[in-house]
């Protein structure tokens, strides 16, 4: 039922998130003509959104919960600013009904849905209800109040393993377990809970049974004030690695038109039967079968939105602020077209090799490449910091075939420079070369069925040694004169050495008669032809191969950017020997990266067996359990609950057993 119109006329938008979606939103709030009004945490005062917005308020401490999830300090800052209207990004407080009702108390817009319409399908349990009643297929599952670890292991035991855990209150792969079996199951509820609590200050879960194997699968929506609502087509969300989305693209490979059509009609009837106003996405799996089931909504602009923007033309965020000022929609589900492909890569700051472990330092030098479309808010020297999440940049590219769109995002992501904080950079490429991605066969199961060959060295590892070794040379400003034909390392005061991919190399360079390097190490030599020097890009040749290399000389630390992989070596010539590393076995635990300890789970002399978990960092919103690498008796606990930790540091020592 259409509405009359509502006018609700705004000036400035306080933009209560960070990074790159607090620029995206400044981007087209000031094409529009409004004024923008950043928010702020201790640990993001240098950073670039403070910097680009026309006034930035300090919001808090660096934990979410002291900044960006405290609600009262928002409202306060809008308040203190000026602003009239308040836009909340995605993740933090963009799907919470308690902070849409104190903007609306507050006098201020929210731009999003109601919080009625977020209490109703914002949150997971009751969005399912909702669909449930509209006879949209859902997958099985326990929405109940009862949240027991009696009640909730009952659930899972009738809904039949394997189960997943999922916050209530968000998305992003956070509060949320894949659970096997019973015995594992209390494990995995408590990480859940206290992970759903941190990240979006709600511990209440729901189960449902976990399909194997499926699509994930969304469709986009809008509404207005009166009542009129459309779909802008689905996006394919299916590559993910710890449930959270790596690569999205529009349209999915796997959608016909019918069924395009079936599951828009589906969302659009969805999101009018509760009068839906803004953005919203509607999220299904889709089986092997082609049979689909509801997830969840998210009710907010999604981080994947640019896909969907790329294919129809439409600026997603004038939409929002549009409706938001009490104008029509004004399109029709007939005006949507579509053009061409888009595909969408996550650059996160972690670790593929490492079960993608969270990675916080500085980037030392950052470069994006031509040709894409690239959302970020890095400079060279910027902080990735440990309280946030770990994606830094989304790298987007748009064709008009799938396999277009595939080719130039690679080309593209390869090209792109992130020295200094290692990345998943690599392994997207991996991803996007895969034939199994390739041929748009890619399900949920892609990363865990196919990591090996993801994660699996390249060759040449040696020539990456040896062209780092010259390039510590030819970019050190105190290496000595060469003399032709002779080793430069022999004018050394210490043998030349540096550290690559955990291991130690010594090395000479020799320069030839005919302006050539020798680089020598491990008994073996390569020869490069230097073609080209200059800034921060090398051109060479070796083997008779010619080709073209980044790097960026940090110091003692040189990284190198060559075939689209980042790797980084550190000058030790001048450094002490290393002493023998303490290794796994020697029983303490060390933080494997910077961030707070949620969890102590053992207590000073008790006995532990090898594998069994001590303790649980938090970092980039996402929990990391540490476990005992040996057996024995717990001798020291180095670390409380509450603490921030830095990468390395003993946390926990543990006394073998017979020690």
């Amino acid at each position: 039922m259409s509405r009359p119109a509502q006018v609700t006329a705004f000036r400035k938008i306080l933009i209560a998130n960070r990074g790159e979606i607090a620029l995206r939103i400044m981007r087209t709030a000031r094409r529009l003509g409004y004024g923008v009004v950043a928010v702020y945490s201790d640990a993001d005062r240098e950073c670039l959104h403070v910097r680009e917005a026309d006034e930035a308020v300090r919001i808090g401490e660096a934990l979410p919960a002291q900044s960006y999830l405290n609600i009262g300090a928002i409202i306060a800052a809008a308040q203190s600013s000026g602003a009239d209207a308040v836009h909340p990004g995605y993740g933090f407080l963009a799907e919470n009904e308690y902070f849409a009702q104190a903007c609306r108390d507050a006098g201020l817009v929210f731009i999003g849905p109601s919080p009625e319409a977020i209490k109703a399908m914002g949150n997971k349990a009751g969005a399912k209800k909702i669909m449930q009643a509209a006879g949209v297929p859902c997958v099985p599952g326990y929405q109940g109040e009862d949240q027991s670890d009696a009640a909730m292991l009952a659930e899972a035991r009738s809904i039949g393993f394997p189960v997943m855990i999922k916050a209530v209150a968000g998305g992003g792969g956070r509060g949320m377990r894949l659970v096997a079996d019973a015995a594992s199951f209390p494990d995995a509820l408590r990480g859940a809970r206290s992970e759903a609590q941190s990240a979006f200050g709600d511990a209440t879960l729901i189960l449902e049974r976990a399909i194997i194997d499926p699509r994930h699968i969304e469709i986009q929506v809008f509404g207005d004030t009166f009542g009129n609502a459309i779909h802008l087509g689905e996006r394919d969300c299916s590559v993910q690695r710890r449930h959270q989305k790596l690569i999205e693209e529009a349209p999915s490979p796997k959608v016909t038109p019918d069924l395009r059509a079936r599951m828009g009609t589906i969302a659009v009837n969805a999101i009018k039967s509760i009068g839906y106003e803004g953005a919203g996405t509607l999220e299904f799996l889709l089986d092997q079968s082609g049979e689909f089931y509801f997830m969840e909504m998210n009710t907010r602009l999604q981080v994947e939105h640019p896909v969907t923007e790329a294919i129809t033309g439409l600026d997603l965020v004038e939409l929002q602020l549009r409706i938001a000022s009490g104008e029509p929609l004004g399109l029709r589900q007939e005006d949507i077209q579509f053009s061409g492909h888009a595909i969408e890569v996550r650059l996160c700051s972690e670790d593929a090799a490492h079960d993608f472990m969270p990675q916080s330092g500085r980037m030392a030098f950052w470069q994006v490449s031509d040709g894409l479309r690239v959302e970020h808010a890095l400079q060279s020297g910027s902080e990735i910091s440990p309280f946030y999440d770990s994606m830094i940049a989304k790298l987007v590219s748009h064709g008009a075939t799938r396999d277009e769109a595939r080719r130039t995002l690679i080309r593209g992501l390869e090209r792109t420079a992130a020295f200094g904080v290692t990345t998943n950079q690599a392994f997207l490429a991996a991803c996007l070369r895969h034939p199994e991605f390739a041929a748009g066969q890619a399900t949920t199961a892609f990363v865990g069925r196919n990591r090996a060959d993801l994660l699996a060295p390249r060759n040449g590892a040696h020539s990456d040694a040896a062209l780092a070794a010259l390039l510590l040379y030819v970019t050190d400003p105190f290496a000595p004169p060469w003399r032709s034909g002779r080793s430069l390392a022999a004018t050394f005061p210490l043998p030349a050495r540096f550290g690559l991919d955990h291991r130690t190399y010594d090395f000479e360079i020799v320069r030839e008669r005919d302006g050539g390097y020798a680089a020598r190490l491990e008994g073996t030599e390569y020869r490069f032809e230097l073609d080209e020097l200059s800034g921060e890009a090398i051109r060479f040749r070796s083997d008779g191969l010619a080709e073209s290399a980044r790097f960026f000389r940090d110091g003692d630390h040189l990284h190198i950017l060559r075939q689209g992989v980042t790797f980084s070596a550190r000058d030790l010539t001048m450094s002490a020997p290393a002493s023998a590393a303490a290794s796994s076995s020697d029983g303490r635990i060390r933080a494997a990266m910077n961030g707070r300890v949620v969890a102590v789970l053992v207590k000073q002399g008790e006995r532990v067996t090898a594998g069994q978990p001590v303790i649980t960092l938090e970092a980039m919103k996402m929990e990391h359990v540490h476990s005992a690498p040996i057996s024995g008796t717990i001798s020291a606990i180095d670390a409380t609950e509450g603490e921030q930790v830095t990468t390395g540091k003993i946390v926990v020592e543990i006394e073998a057993s017979g020690a």
